[in-house]
This record gives C-alpha cells, sequence and structure tokens, in this order.
C-alpha cells in the first residue's frame, strides 16, 4: 500500500517546493518595494483617520516585521497563478482527459476571483468597517492605530475574501469531476447560511456592517455556484433517469 502512495507524496513534495521556491522568489522582490505597497495598504485607514491622528510603531522591531508581512502577503498575491498551477498538476494524474484540459480556465478562474474577493474587501468593506471603528469614541481618544497590528488585520480581510470568492471556482471544479450536484448544495443551504455568517463575523471587524458586507456576497456567490452545478453535473432522479433510458431504448 505505501508503495502505491509513494511515487503521490514524491510528486507533493515536488509541487511543495516548486511553488516554496515562487514564493520565496517573489517575497524578496515584494521586500525590495515593500515602501509603496505598504502606502497602498494604508490608504484606506488613512481617509478615515481624525485629523492630527497618525499610524504609529509602538515596538522598536514593529516596522520591520511589518516590513516582511507586506512583502510575504504581496509575494503570496504575486505567485498565487503559479501556486494554483502546480496544485492543478497535483491533482491531474487523477483526473480524465477532457478535465486535465481545464487547467487553464481553473488557474485563471481561481485567481481572478482571489483577487476580485481581495478588492472587494479593499475598496468596500475595509473603508466603512474602519470608518466605523475610527470614528467610534474619536472625540473621547486620539486614535493612533499600529502599523503592524493595521497590516495583520489588513491581510486577513484580504485573504479571507479572497478564499471565500473562490466558492464558484470550485463548485465548477467539484461539479465537472461528479463530487457534487445543484441538489447537494440545495440541500445544504439552510447550513451554508449559518456558516457564512459565522465566517463573516470570525473575519470582519465586530460590527454587524462589515459582516453583512461580507456574508451578502457569500450568499450571492452560493447562489451562482448552485448554477453552476446544474449547468455541469445535474441532479438527477431515479424517475428521470429511467425516462432517459426509455428515450435511450426507443433511438436504438
Amino acid at each position: 500500500m505505501f508503495e502505491d502512495i509513494k511515487p503521490h507524496i514524491a510528486d507533493l513534495r515536488k509541487r511543495l517546493v516548486y511553488s516554496s521556491i515562487a514564493l520565496v522568489l517573489a517575497f524578496f522582490a515584494c521586500f525590495s518595494v515593500y515602501e509603496p505597497i505598504l502606502n497602498w495598504m494604508m490608504v484606506p485607514v488613512e481617509a478615515v483617520l481624525p485629523e492630527g491622528s497618525m499610524m504609529v510603531a509602538i515596538e522598536v522591531q514593529e516596522t520591520f516585521f511589518t516590513a516582511l508581512k507586506v512583502a510575504f502577503f504581496s509575494g503570496f498575491l504575486v505567485s498565487l497563478p503559479f501556486i494554483l498551477w502546480q496544485l492543478w498538476l497535483f491533482l491531474a494524474p487523477g483526473l480524465y482527459d477532457n478535465e486535465k484540459k481545464l487547467v487553464v480556465p481553473f488557474v485563471v478562474g481561481a485567481s481572478t476571483m482571489f483577487f476580485v474577493g481581495s478588492a472587494f474587501a479593499y475598496y468596500v468593506v475595509i473603508p466603512y468597517g474602519f470608518a466605523f471603528l475610527i470614528n467610534f469614541g474619536s472625540t473621547v481618544v486620539s486614535v493612533m492605530p499600529s502599523i503592524g497590528k493595521y497590516v495583520s488585520f489588513f491581510t486577513k480581510l484580504l485573504f479571507g475574501f479572497g478564499i471565500a470568492f473562490e466558492l464558484p471556482v470550485f463548485t465548477f471544479f467539484l461539479a465537472i469531476i461528479g463530487l457534487v450536484t445543484d441538489k447537494t448544495l440545495k440541500d445544504f443551504f439552510k447550513y451554508a447560511i449559518v456558516l457564512i455568517f459565522v465566517v463573516s463575523a470570525l473575519l470582519t471587524p465586530p460590527d454587524v456592517l462589515t459582516q453583512f458586507l461580507m456574508a451578502g456576497p457569500l450568499i450571492l456567490l452560493y447562489g451562482v455556484s448552485i448554477l453552476i452545478a446544474k449547468a455541469f453535473n445535474p441532479y438527477k432522479n431515479e424517475n428521470d433517469e429511467e425516462y432517459d433510458e426509455e428515450l435511450e431504448d426507443h433511438d436504438n
């Protein structure tokens, strides 16, 4: 049994090594230009800071570790298409020939949806969320956010939205290989609603507005996923299958 999985383990190790090399190269490239990237990250919060407030570093090493976080997250975004390609190459041996041809749609679609989710977080969720959090009580205290904590929270939000927006892409893949149908997703819908709001509460600031800004698109994407599953792997009950068989026999 071990001999059977040995080639898969070797292939997994190779894909992980290639992905790691791509991530490291992208990390160093982004680290060399981390300042403009950091300035871009700070735009949403600086737009809502009260007059006289500014971002601060509360620890001596904070700016250095912040630069590392910025470079790592940026490097991940840059190398994401290559990492997704390596993931597909690892899965490809278990697919049919017609399914293996979907590598380009998978890589392009998954990368695009991740960037769309991250863009939605950057241009919609973060401005509204931070406007509420920063302006709340700003007349009583001076608001001076920590740059390190802000970047950590920023990257968490962008990564969370990016992963969440992958739902239609992975539904398409699972429908193509026959693992999910539209009925499966419909039956799970009421549980999915609860799960979506739980994930939204964990990934967004603690206010209702930003939670709904994440939950709303996710519910919409879940509906799109049902349509995708129906198009590529529609559910058929026993009566439908018997009817199809009768039609085939009649044609023959």
